[in-house]
């Protein structure tokens, strides 16, 4: 089944929707669209108290009836129960562990440093599809993967400089690879699914799932009262975030990957890191080195040897 497309040519010129939902371009501005996810957490963190599993929830809950009209705007022949299983796994490993280890790293770390880190996803997406389908890595893609992590490994060094708190960078930097190893396994899942379903869908149904999972977790160690009490900028950035780095990125990730294929769509995103950077910069007065940009250049570098290499 061809992966489906939402009616808007009432409303968009015919050029300007072809050109947003051609593979790359898909994958560009879902990069883009995650990118600035960090900065939003990060200004809600600074306008009042609130805690990591709070802010998911209100991300989640604000997305949530985004989801729901993806799915009722798709349609589609009724999921076997095997289908929901893969819904549900998606949704639980996608969008409710990656989000949830992400934001609770984003409360130790800066914005640059995180999106650092889940942009070496798609070396993960390598060693995964490697490890399932039990194929050798060629030289060229571990020279592209060391490139990474050596990039890695320099923007690191930046945080632990600015920071008096290295305990706190270090964990806060497992959490996050912790979220950027569970979303290279959503990113694979996607791939088996995007063409059964179609993008509408599949993003509808696992953003859905993850919702359950995350409003489900919150009534567990939270009171429903305790949202009535944030304060209304926490609210403010929770939206945009549902908005511009949830529900309108999950859709173009899955269109992407529909398109282009896992690996490729995950190499794509190259704009990510260095908007992250420059809007942590400009918005959040993160500071920046020369380690750090050459640990953006390296990090891209070997992201991109990955996408060429792969690709030829």
């Amino acid at each position: 089944m061809a992966a489906s497309t939402p009616n808007t040519s009432s409303f968009v010129k015919p050029e300007v929707l072809a050109w947003l939902l051609d593979g790359r371009n898909a994958a560009l501005l879902a990069a883009a669209g995650f990118s600035l996810k960090a900065i939003f957490v990060k200004l809600a963190y600074a306008a009042g108290p609130v805690d990591a599993i709070t802010l998911l929830a209100l991300r989640m809950l604000l997305a949530l009836p985004a989801f729901i009209w993806l799915i009722h705007k798709a349609g589609g022949e009724p999921l076997s129960r095997r289908d929901w299983l893969g819904m549900m796994v998606l949704g639980m490993v996608g969008y409710y562990l990656s989000s949830l280890f992400d934001f609770l790293g984003l409360q130790t770390i800066t914005a640059g440093l995180e999106r650092l880190i889940l942009f070496t996803y798609p070396t993960l997406v390598l060693l995964l599809e490697s490890a399932w389908y039990r194929k050798p890595i060629s030289g060229k893609l571990w020279v592209g993967m060391v490139l990474t992590y050596l990039g890695l490994l320099a923007a690191f060094w930046h945080d632990l400089v600015h920071t008096e708190a290295s305990m706190a960078v270090l964990i806060g930097a497992g959490w996050v690879f912790l979220s950027s190893l569970t979303f290279s396994a959503y990113y694979l899942g996607t791939g088996r699914y995007v063409k059964q379903l179609g993008s509408m869908r599949l993003a509808g149904l696992a953003g859905a799932m993850a919702s359950g999972f995350v409003l489900g977790h919150f009534l567990l160690v939270r009171p429903v009262s305790s949202l009535m009490t944030l304060p209304l900028a926490v609210w403010g950035w929770a939206l945009a975030m549902a908005l511009f780095s949830t529900v309108l990125p999950i859709w173009l990730a899955a269109r992407a990957v529909a398109l282009l294929g896992a690996g490729k769509a995950a190499a794509m995103g190259t704009i990510g890191p260095v908007l992250t950077i420059v809007f942590g910069w400009m918005i959040l007065a993160e500071p920046f080195s020369w380690a750090q940009l050459l640990g953006l250049g390296l990090v891209i570098s070997g992201v991109s040897w990955i996408s060429h290499s792969k690709s030829t």
